[in-house]
């Protein structure tokens, strides 16, 4: 990855030289399926949402179709350029959609691609313009133009270079010819797309520069040869991608702070029309990080190639471990003690994938399970008969991975059958709630016994329940389900929960449908807080991907004038509370006619606690408490700030970007010292007020 200064200097124009428009390339590749009319009132359908995640996707879209160019090997460049004024211009030098007349519509070929719905050269085969394609259905270039204010195309073909420009999807003339390309111009064609999103469907439109670098970087490494030129103009800033080592180095960036078992192994063979291309990595990690992409698209969910690779990789080690004699017949290693510490990244490329949704999560083809399950096959049989040494090692990993799981079961066992043989026993400090429909109850995980007697009085016992937790929890980054069960904390958790735990855990035996973290808005509340959410990552993320994990927001402020008191959460709204307040108290005194405070009265108001402080503005006397820990609350204040469902703010946990989050926590909670001490370093600045 490397900073450029220059920008894309031209929207109409191409990037680089990737041979001349191909002959069997015009309109009648374009094949019309349906309208447009849906998109706009249902954009979600083919989107995702209308959130960050439903805009950044248009890009995606406008993408893909230029990663398709590349793929079929009419293409080498692709520019992505984000606008000042909040445009975003995406540019290739592939062959140029086609711009004559479409048989069916009577309208050009590239007006049909931008105002109807699953029109592209993306079905009927190969002869309809692609064998391999991304953007299966056809849809992308056209909701992105339904979804947009202004959208402007730009082709380069035929020695002209031809616009056409469109409102929210309409065409607002035809095709008309703007100039020639220059003789010396290196891109004698091209596609330049550039819209704008609609404000009045999106619920924010301003694009996030790292979103966009960290999705086409990822576009970079599956497709080798492909060079990205991405900008930002708003903070001048243009990066590019090439990488001529494809998925090897995509997977040596997934493993650059990780102690690794191998070099990564790399696996490329086409059967009949699917090609398979493999990186394959053991770590001494405990997690495992598959990342599968059909056709350079991520699924999130899998699919068919991960089931394959699976099935493939746990047969090829347990037929070299019992021939080697790393165990015994009897001993079969599981699939799970396969999946420990593996990093792998699995893209495959077909004619005509299937995918779950317009957001392609997953793959449905059952001929690539076939075709990457034989790959994987020959190619890992030869690898370790050919790396004895190396395969020793991974076969370490995985017998201390079979060991450790055996050893997890007898844990988890043994919690689960306490629970059975004590009759549901919770634990002694849970205070738990009457009501017996999870949808209604809510679990409270506070800090210490203080915090936990004002939220246990301050509760309404009929649906919310209180569990303090005794100091601070196991961090189970780097601690196998045996280890991390070991601690009377983390027992008393998955008791509470009910639900079970590892690979017995059980969702919908979950007791409490909302599982809130309430720490001190301190140092070692954060910290209690992230060991909490390492926890749940790890260990229960199905309580996460099912909307249950929340985190409670305690406010830092009391603000009281008179008898009157305000809450904030943060110094500035305390700042705003306490203008406000002091604003309506001097409005008061004019109406009632009551005399200002003397200076002596002012002084009253003073005071020398610790996390009190009093004065006065424009005559009016004031005090602010700064709240350090929930316990210095009473449990009527605990309640009505952050208990009481009709006035609380609680943030609910997601997870939108899994690989991100990963890092994050191996960054935060691992072993590795040196990339935790550069992440403090380059934010200290950014952090106010450190209440240490």
């Amino acid at each position: 990855m490397a900073k450029k200064d220059d920008k894309i200097k031209s929207r109409g124009a191409g990037l680089g030289s990737a041979g001349k428009q191909s002959s069997g390339y015009s309109a009648e590749n374009i094949t019309v399926l349906e309208g447009l009319e849906p998109v706009r009132k249902r954009p979600g359908m083919y989107i995702g949402s209308t959130s960050e995640t439903g805009l950044h996707h248009l890009i995606w879209e406008v993408v893909d179709n230029s990663v398709d160019e590349a793929m079929a090997g009419h293409a080498n460049k692709i520019g992505v350029l984000i606008q000042k004024d909040g445009g975003v211009t995406v540019v290739d030098n592939g062959r140029g959609i086609p711009v004559d007349i479409h048989k069916t519509t009577k309208k050009s070929a590239l007006e049909t691609v931008l105002t109807v719905l699953h029109a592209g050269g993306k079905f009927g085969g190969e002869a309809s313009g692609y064998k391999v394609s991304g953007g299966l259905h056809g849809v992308g270039v056209s909701v992105v133009n339904a979804l947009s204010t202004q959208l402007t195309a730009q082709i380069k073909l035929g020695g002209k270079i031809y616009e056409q420009k469109y409102k929210i999807g309409k065409a607002q003339s035809a095709v008309k010819v703007i100039g020639k390309v220059d003789k010396n111009d290196p891109d004698p064609t091209g596609t330049s797309i550039t819209f704008y999103p609609d404000s009045s469907i999106f619920e924010t439109t301003e694009f996030r520069f790292k979103t966009v670098l960290e999705h086409l970087r990822s576009q970079a490494y599956l497709t080798k040869g492909l060079h990205f030129i991405i900008t930002d103009e708003r903070i001048g800033l243009t990066y590019q991608y090439y990488f001529e080592g494809g998925v090897i180095s995509y997977i040596k960036q997934l493993n650059r702070n990780k102690k690794t078992r191998n070099a990564p192994i790399y696996i490329n063979k086409t059967v009949g029309d699917i090609m398979v291309e493999l990186a394959i990595q053991y770590t001494d990690d405990f997690d495992e990080r598959i990342l599968a992409y059909a056709n350079n698209e991520y699924n999130p969910e899998g699919g068919m190639h991960v089931t394959g690779f699976r099935t493939a990789l746990t047969r090829s080690i347990n037929s070299y471990a019992s021939k080697n004699n790393y165990v015994k017949e009897s001993e079969k290693l599981t699939g799970e003690d396969m999946r420990e510490g593996l990093s792998a990244i699995i893209s495959v490329k077909l004619p005509n994938p299937q995918f779950e949704g317009q957001t392609k999560a997953k793959l449905g083809n059952p001929e690539v399970r076939t075709a990457v399950e034989t790959v994987v096959n020959e190619a890992l049989e030869i690898y370790l008969e050919e790396h004895p040494q190396e395969a020793g090692k991974i076969i370490e990993k995985v017998v201390l991975a079979a060991k450790a799981r055996l050893a997890a079961r007898a844990a988890r066992d043994s919690v689960i059958r306490k629970g059975v043989l004590d009759g549901l026993a919770l634990p002694g400090k849970l205070a738990d709630c009457s009501e017996s429909d999870p949808a209604k109850c809510e679990l409270y995980i506070v800090e210490g016994d203080s915090a936990g007697g004002s939220a246990k009085q301050g509760r309404d016992r009929r649906f919310q329940a209180i569990l303090p937790l005794r100091g601070k929890i196991l961090n189970v980054e780097r601690a196998r389900l045996d280890k991390m069960l070991s601690s009377q904390e983390i027992k008393n958790l998955v008791i509470a929960f009910g639900a079970g735990v590892g690979d017995l855990f059980d969702i919908s035996k979950l007791r409490y449908h909302r599982v809130i973290i309430m720490t001190d808005a301190d140092v070692d509340g954060a910290h209690i807080r992230t060991l909490l959410l390492t926890l749940f990552y790890r260990y229960f993320p199905d309580i996460i991907k099912n909307g249950h994990l929340y985190i409670a927001q305690p406010p830092l402020f009391q603000v009281k004038v008179g008898k009157t008191a305000h809450y904030a959460f943060s110094d500035d709204e305390r700042d705003k509370v306490l203008k406000e307040m002091v604003a309506e108290a001097k409005t008061n005194k004019k109406t009632t006619g009551k005399k200002q405070q003397t200076a002596e009265e002012t002084a009253e108001a003073e005071t020398t606690a610790e996390d009190t402080a009093g004065g006065a503005q424009d005559g009016i006397k004031y005090t602010i408490q700064r709240y350090k820990g929930l316990g210095e609350m009473n449990p009527g204040q605990l309640w009505e700030t952050t208990m009481d469902p009709q006035y609380r703010t609680m943030l609910q946990v997601k997870i939108e970007d899994a690989e991100k989050v990963s890092e994050i926590f191996e960054m935060l909670m691992g072993d590795e010292v040196a990339p935790r001490k550069r992440f403090i370093t380059s934010h200290a600045k950014n952090v106010k007020n450190l209440d240490i």
